[in-house]
């Protein structure tokens, strides 16, 4: 049931137009709209993740090198978390929201009610070609949708696996798997979809918008950019450290909301630096040598960025090209403009650097592009409130990594160069629906003074109502 994404050979092979008008028909239909159609596919997505928890390790594993435990946890279990939350609010939220109108359009009533966009593509990572390609599909089949997904060609173990199990548990005739390279992925936006949502960097990013806008396709971009870590000298250092490594470790740091940086107090800089340290060692103690990279084009990047540090590598960075992994390195005080301050990092690289008040910190973050996420470990509820006050980003989790991702009743996603738009769980939903504004209106009372030709009187009288 894969759609593949080159013209084939043969005269009387389906196009790319031939599957989206075929998706575009079944949408015509009205079958993706009941309640019961959008439950089933849900249902579908939770039962391939139960299921099929085995196959999707094991293509992890030869994409990713990632081990099952962080398959489970970073590709299956949210992706899962996703399909039941919102199987469990689907009917709720498809429910018409009447909405109080203004005296001046009384008598007459006025609700919202959401509609499918239609037809959806799906562009995924290869970072987690799992949750970042069902967890936006959760969005699309619970708002009514037809789909395309096009997972990462950078990951084709379980972009195959995607391709051959999402047509045994979603509907195959609505939902899409389609595979291939950059290439593939321009020729689909050229056929016009309703929507799209794109996970992946900024660069790319703004190709996608690019591609989209002949045909005025609106987008989701969720990006990424360089998330900070604030680490106040009230903090609980111990926790902040396990937490901090923790995420920065998982999937070799290759997460768009990994910490990129840490800005510490002077005061506990190097205590924290020290627990990091510490803590990265007893999460590896049963594991040796370096953390695999996904390929050579981003293991050279990261090697690169090791190569150029003026600052000082108290642990890790030692690479191996030949085997794609790079140790779980930390820099104490780059430059501010050197490779690893400048880029996103995307790799277990974790720069340090200390400042002298939360002033400082706050213009540090602020002279640099909004992040994707911000981290604040603070006692102090003034310091955590002006934190997440006067520093912009797409979100901000205090005492904690990333948990936000997870948290469905929350919507994720960045703001300017970490993304456009956000979703997951009722915000997804939104963000793939229609909100159609129904306005309704008896025949009487029917003023004649509405209508021309207008009175001095009528017009006084106009602008007291109106």
């Amino acid at each position: 049931m894969t759609t593949q994404l080159s013209t084939p050979a043969a005269p009387d092979a389906p196009t790319f137009e031939d599957m989206l008008a075929a998706l575009r028909s079944v949408h015509s239909t009205g079958r993706t709209r009941s309640l019961e159609w959008r439950l089933e596919q849900l249902d579908g997505i939770t039962r391939l993740m139960d299921e099929r928890e085995a196959d999707i390790a094991e293509a992890l594993a030869q994409d990713l090198g990632r081990n099952a435990a962080e398959a489970w946890l970073g590709d299956i279990a949210s992706t899962r978390g996703e399909a039941v939350y919102a199987r469990k609010r689907l009917r709720s939220w498809m429910k018409r929201r009447r909405q109080r109108l203004t005296l001046n359009q009384r008598p007459g009533s006025g609700w919202v009610q959401y509609e499918p966009l239609g037809v959806v593509l799906i562009i995924g990572p290869w970072n987690y070609p799992v949750y970042l390609s069902l967890g936006p599909l959760v969005a699309a089949v619970a708002a009514g949708n037809c789909a395309v997904v096009k997972p990462s060609e950078l990951a084709p173990a379980t972009s195959a696996l995607l391709a051959r199990l999402i047509p045994q548990y979603l509907d195959p005739e609505a939902v899409k798997v389609a595979e291939g390279d950059a290439v593939v992925t321009q020729g689909l936006l050229a056929l016009g979809f309703d929507h799209v949502l794109f996970t992946g960097g900024t660069e790319v990013g703004k190709k996608i918008m690019a591609g989209a806008a002949p045909t005025l396709t609106p987008v989701t971009l969720e990006l990424g950019g360089k998330s900070p870590v604030v680490v106040m000298a009230d903090a609980d250092l111990d926790v902040a450290a396990r937490r901090i490594a923790w995420v920065k470790l998982m999937n070799s740091g290759q997460t768009c909301i990994a910490p990129d940086y840490v800005l510490a107090e002077r005061s506990i800089r190097d205590a924290l630096v020290d627990r990091i340290v510490s803590t990265m060692r007893a999460f590896r103690a049963d594991q040796d040598g370096g953390l695999r990279i996904v390929n050579e084009r981003q293991f050279d990047r990261l090697a690169g960025y090791l190569a150029a540090t003026q600052g000082s590598i108290v642990t890790g960075g030692g690479t191996d090209r030949a085997g794609l992994t790079i140790e779980p390195t930390v820099i104490v005080d780059p430059g501010p403009e050197e490779p690893s301050m400048a880029e996103e990092i995307f790799g277990p690289i974790l720069p340090v650097l200390a400042v002298d008040s939360l002033d400082a910190a706050v213009r540090f973050v602020n002279s640099r592009p909004k992040p994707l996420a911000l981290y604040i470990f603070a006692r102090s509820k003034a310091t955590r409130r002006r934190l997440v006050d006067e520093i912009p980003a797409g979100g901000a989790v205090i005492n904690h990594v990333a948990m936000h991702c997870l948290a469905p009743a929350l919507p994720f996603g960045g703001v300017g160069e970490s993304g456009i738009g956000s979703y997951h769980g009722e915000w997804g939903f939104q963000a793939l629906s229609h909100r159609k504004a129904v306005l309704a209106k008896g025949f009487r009372p029917d003023l004649r003074l509405v209508y021309p030709p207008y009175t001095d009187r009528a017009l006084k009288m106009m602008r007291r109502i109106l």
